[in-house]
């Protein structure tokens, strides 16, 4: 990729997993690429479980607001990232999909979503590296 890399995360309800996501990879990509999230049925609020067990680490995402998914913003990213969105998300050829199979934090208390963002955790950092990789 020549370009800043644009990564797009999508669950159901744009509250845990995907909120999680977004916001670990902005955090470490510190600028090198664009993130975003969204939902197919999103939720009122970022999950309160999520939210604490990321403060714990720091990060706030208490402000963000889950969003509707749009086709554009499936079409805007190179690498769309599901997490149980299911057949909602538009595919489009020349993206990458990936399909992160993670527990959702829907109704969980903190206990039971620090595993949850500590696999995402995992997987962001992984992802990163190869993102960068890719516009060496």
């Amino acid at each position: 990729m020549s370009k800043r890399p644009e990564v797009l995360f999508v669950c159901v309800h744009n509250a845990g997993r995907s909120q999680l996501a977004a916001a670990l990879l902005q955090h470490y990509a510190l600028g090198r690429v664009t993130v975003s999230s969204a939902g197919s049925q999103p939720a009122e609020k970022v999950n309160p479980a999520a939210a604490a067990a990321l403060a714990e680490w720091g990060l706030d995402i208490t402000a963000q607001v889950p969003t509707k998914l749009l086709t554009a913003d499936v079409e805007a990213a190179d690498v769309v990232i599901t997490m149980g969105c299911g057949d909602t998300c538009p595919v489009f050829p020349g993206k990458r999909y990936l399909d992160w199979q993670l527990d959702d934090p829907a109704g969980l208390g903190i206990e039971a979503v620090r595993p949850i963002r500590d696999e995402i955790d995992r997987r962001v950092r992984r992802l990163l590296g190869e993102l960068l990789d890719e516009q060496d």
